[in-house]
């Protein structure tokens, strides 16, 4: 049984005693207050209207296809992404919020149909799902200032953050889960190309579990459970395979350019050579895919490499060093160099630290 699937099921008599208990429920949600009017602690307000118990979405209806109507907190590029993948999957994506007019606007160009709005809370009257596309920091305080009705789902897409961050949004018969596609969000229509054959990592209780990982498939995502406490690791392997990246790629550029190369050029240069080692971790995997001088034992060569980057790019000289470091570490784990090579290279690494680290004292000397 699907959480927004529930009807309410009180037969007339029981929603007249409703309303009869509406009118005498208090302006502030005091629990004291309620518990002395023998309310129930599901007594909650939404907006002008206050309910003193659980009861189904009263506004929204549910598509002819029986499946949930979408509403999106958040038209930034992972809200509006997923808004365009879903309704192109037939999805029924009624509503949008951002505080950002010019966010709506354009939600509601590529989204057509879907009602935006400036306050997230008035998703909740237009939906039975609401995805939270807002930053990881956010997410705590959209959901403290939502409370769903009974039959709602509320899902966010932070890739760190446990489902248990939408828990104040939630009252009886509600369910809260997580729903992050491994995808760089730098585009609208790029993100919604790239979803396809993306790994969407899902998380939540059944069977909103089930209903993500069908919405995952729809927009030709791979649904992936992860185990419990392991998202932040997740994550942070995310975030260096995208950002981690680019980082490397901007240390690539600066030495290119001591190279004589532009930006373009160092990309034209050496992005094959980023693309076939790809190719290579992919088919033979990861430790046999390392090439260069730490899997030769090659102690000249990498010492030329650590006074270059000294002399003329000494930002990129940790990056350098730690990814040497572990580059021995595979090397050495695969058989390709004996420990004495491995710890003469190591030791090439530490000497060069040293002659930087009294090259910046000297700096600082003269300072």
């Amino acid at each position: 049984m699907r959480a927004w699937d529930e009807a309410e099921r009180g037969s007339r008599a029981q929603r007249g005693e409703r309303e009869q208990r509406e009118a005498a429920l208090p302006a502030q949600d005091d629990p004291a207050v309620l518990a002395a009017l023998g309310l129930p602690p599901g007594a909650h307000r939404h907006g002008d209207e206050i309910h003193p118990e659980g009861h189904a979405h009263p506004h929204a209806a549910v598509s002819p296809d029986g499946r949930p109507v979408l509403g999106i907190v958040g038209a930034g590029a992972v809200g509006t992404a997923l808004g365009v993948a879903f309704q192109r999957a037939g999805w029924q994506v009624a509503a949008a919020s951002s505080r950002d007019a010019d966010r709506r606007a354009r939600f509601a160009s590529l989204v057509p149909g879907a009602r935006t709005f400036a306050d997230a809370r008035a998703i909740v009257d237009e939906c039975h799902l609401i995805f939270v596309a807002v930053p990881d920091d956010a997410i705590a305080s959209v959901a403290a200032d939502m409370r769903l009705y009974s039959g709602q789902a509320i899902v966010h897409t932070s890739g760190v953050l446990g489902a248990d961050a939408l828990a104040p949004s939630l009252a009886a018969g509600t369910q809260a889960g997580g729903f992050h596609p491994l995808v760089a969000f730098a585009d609208v229509e790029r993100a919604v190309a790239a979803l396809r054959g993306s790994t969407i990592a899902v998380e939540a209780p059944c069977p909103l579990l089930g209903l993500l990982a069908e919405m995952a498939e729809s927009i030709g995502g791979i649904p992936v459970a992860l185990p419990p406490g392991s998202k932040p690791a997740y994550h942070a392997a995310a975030v260096l395979a995208a950002a981690g990246l680019v980082a490397l790629l901007d240390a690539i550029a600066e030495l290119g350019r001591t190279a004589g190369l532009d930006e373009a050029h160092a990309l034209a240069v050496y992005g094959p050579l980023l693309e076939g080692t790809l190719a290579n971790a992919r088919s033979l995997g990861i430790a046999a895919a390392l090439t260069g001088p730490m899997t030769r034992g090659d102690v000249g060569t990498l010492e030329a490499h650590a006074a270059a980057l000294a002399a003329h790019a000494p930002s990129v000289a940790a990056m350098h060093r730690e990814l040497s470091l572990r580059a021995i570490a595979i090397a050495e784990g695969r058989g390709a160099i004996e420990p004495g090579s491995a710890a003469r290279l190591r030791a090439a690494l530490a000497a060069g630290t040293e002659r930087d680290a009294a090259a910046d004292e000297r700096r600082a000397g003269v300072e």
